[in-house]
């Protein structure tokens, strides 16, 4: 993977934090860091040129102004004043990229389900080593969980937030408690598939150590085949702190989750919108007018 700067920008050495989505439910996370990008007035210094992330294009996202600024699948926007970098996905990564390469795959893993698998690895990977060679010494993933699972788990906090944390090995951290949310249920690092990949992340992992078929996968196995788990294992066999926060959320209307999410990301980073630019509120991204689609036509009323 190989990071472009834009002409005249450069890579901020007092951003020491990096933020990112993980995609899952809801889209969640992306909005979240839409919203942070916003509010800060972050400045888009680069793009990440990855292969295992799908091709697309579109307007600015944040501009009033059309100004032919195209947004594109992997951006990196730095707020020095908060010593953030901001990365944003706008797209998935792929699951099969040629015939060949999936029944390579598919002989070395044992199943369909490890071609998603792998190729999640190889982009965490990519952007583990973006992190480290950029200086980054805290990373934050935010990422949405589907909110049927959550009536299940121990619902008492009342909040739809839980972390995962690298401080500890059982995922803890206490300033993270002390925030009020509660660790995610689901990590067990004695677990065989959150064992895996964090094998797999370090580069151990040998045809013996397979999970198992995509047809014997367990409840358990949910939350460790999920995106946000894998750039976890990614980030922390790296050596870099890394928190995951985590919302329930249901597909729909985001928004108010993404609002949610991101004042919990502010609060983890000891931020708030009066740090951004000097108002408590918020600053809604232009494109969101148009996220479920084009505005109504009111005329006719």
């Amino acid at each position: 993977m190989e990071f472009i700067v834009e002409e005249g920008k450069r890579l901020h050495e007092e951003c020491s934090t990096l933020v990112l989505p993980a995609l899952s439910i809801g889209n969640v996370g992306q909005l979240a860091v839409d919203l942070m990008v916003s509010s800060t007035k972050a400045e888009r210094i680069g793009y990440l040129d990855n292969p295992y992330v799908l091709p697309c294009i579109g307007n600015d996202a944040y501009g009033p102004i059309p100004q032919g600024e195209l947004a594109l699948p992997l951006e990196a926007y730095d707020s020095s004043s908060n010593a953030l970098t901001l990365l944003q996905q706008r797209s998935p990564v792929v699951k099969v990229m040629t015939l060949a390469l999936f029944l390579l795959l598919l002989t070395i893993y044992l199943g369909a389900a490890y071609v998603f698998k792998g190729r999640m690895v190889e982009f965490a990977k990519n952007l583990a080593d973006f992190a480290a060679a950029s200086g980054k010494k805290h990373v934050v993933v935010l990422s949405g969980l589907d909110f049927g699972r959550w009536r299940n788990i121990d619902m008492s906090s009342g909040s739809q937030i839980y972390y995962l944390s690298s401080m500890n090995a059982d995922g803890t951290d206490d300033y993270c408690e002390q925030l009020g949310w509660k660790r995610l249920q689901e990590y067990d690092p004695a677990q065989r598939s959150w064992k895996y990949l964090s094998t797999f992340a370090e580069g151990n992992a040998n045809q013996g150590d397979n999970l198992p078929l995509e047809d014997d996968l367990e409840e358990e196995d949910y939350c460790p085949s999920l995106p946000f788990a894998v750039l976890f294992a990614c980030f922390k066999a790296k050596g870099l702190k890394v928190t995951c926060l985590l919302c329930y959320c249901s597909e729909g209307d985001n928004i108010p989750d993404a609002f949610h999410l991101a004042e919990e990301a502010s609060q983890l980073l000891g931020l708030s919108p009066s740090n951004f630019h000097g108002d408590e509120k918020w600053v809604v991204p232009f494109s969101w007018k148009t996220v479920y689609g084009p505005p109504p036509d009111t005329s006719i009323f």
